[in-house]
């Protein structure tokens, strides 16, 4: 039963944001407690936050279907804002679907928790349905583009860990988080391979070729390293951020001025994926280097790669050519 001074009875699917804020701290506690993995907590942590903050924006103090539903909307909406989403000013592009999905999934969790405990009859968020996610078109980088940006890594004021960086997102497709997250003791020079925490704190190993393992070299050869020390740092001598990521690739791309894609990570994931497969390699070894639970996930792809084919036999087709030559 709840508490008699809370201003809500148990049947209220409402409860107040100040309610909100203190049942999120159990909840994260029961996370710990479940052994989720710290990224896991660390992105529930932020969901839960931007959440309060959205509330404290529009001074709402009473949290239900209807408060809810206007949060899911300003997360599709808020680039437009004059300050930017959250109050961000760097915040100025809409955001995936899937975004979008991963914070109905995650704060439909939380009132799943919160039922679970006895302190509200029924989950507000049970009216609110999961918004749709597509997938992402998949649009890799060009060899043009992806020279352009090497080039301008070479002009920072970080040069060597930028290239380091770029040739690491393009030849191992590694998330963004999962680069930014890199331990020294991650990496392991002589098998030329990584070992990273993907999704779900699963660890896998991800290899990486001489070009990448030389240009790592060359940015840490100088550099004394502790075990726990970040592989790559950020100006602040810290763990470099999603966001600090972001904006290099998108300093690199200002510097080179290269259009014709979203530069982001995840394009050099994309890119990574399809010029794997282009070169021959099997769609069984990429689910495992991309950290895919599902070959589907795998599968875009493929069917990419295949069109790719398909497009240049059409192009260099011997016998055509041949039949071309003899008119």
């Amino acid at each position: 039963m709840r508490r008699t001074s809370l201003p809500y009875t148990k049947s209220d699917s409402n409860i107040s944001v100040a309610d909100v804020k203190n049942y999120s701290e159990g909840w994260f506690l029961s996370c710990e407690i479940s052994q989720h993995s710290p990224s896991t907590l660390n992105n529930r942590k932020l969901y839960i936050r931007n959440l309060l903050w959205f509330f404290e924006k529009e001074s709402i103090t009473t949290c239900g279907v209807t408060e809810l539903r206007r949060f899911i909307l300003y997360i599709q909406n808020g680039h437009k804002d004059p300050e930017g989403r959250w109050g961000n000013p760097h915040e100025r592009n809409a955001v995936k679907p899937g975004t979008i999905a991963t914070y109905h999934r995650n704060i439909r969790a939380f009132f799943n928790w919160v039922v679970q405990e006895g302190l509200i009859e029924n989950s507000p968020m049970e009216r609110i349905p999961c918004p749709t996610d597509r997938p992402d078109d998949v649009h890799p980088f060009t060899d043009a583009q992806v020279q352009a940006l090497l080039n301008a890594a070479k002009k920072t004021m970080n040069p060597r860990r930028d290239e380091a960086i770029v040739w690491a997102l393009l030849d191992t497709g590694l998330r963004a988080s999962e680069l930014c997250s890199l331990r020294f003791c991650d990496l392991d020079m002589q098998t030329r391979q990584f070992s990273v925490e993907g999704k779900g704190g699963k660890r896998r190993a991800v290899p990486f070729g001489k070009t990448t393992a030389k240009a790592l070299w060359v940015y840490l050869k100088d550099e004394q390293r502790e075990s726990d020390d970040p592989v790559f740092y950020s100006a602040k001598g810290e763990h470099l951020s999603k966001d600090s990521l972001l904006l290099l690739i998108k300093r690199l791309q200002k510097a080179a001025r290269a259009t014709g894609a979203r530069f982001s990570p995840h394009t050099f994931r994309h890119t990574f994926a399809v010029g794997f497969l282009r070169n021959g390699g099997n769609q069984f070894s990429l689910m495992q280097i991309l950290g895919h639970t599902n070959i589907r996930m795998t599968a875009r792809y493929v069917q990419l790669a295949q069109a790719d084919i398909q497009a240049q036999h059409r192009q260099f087709s011997p016998a055509d050519r041949l039949k071309q030559g003899g008119r």
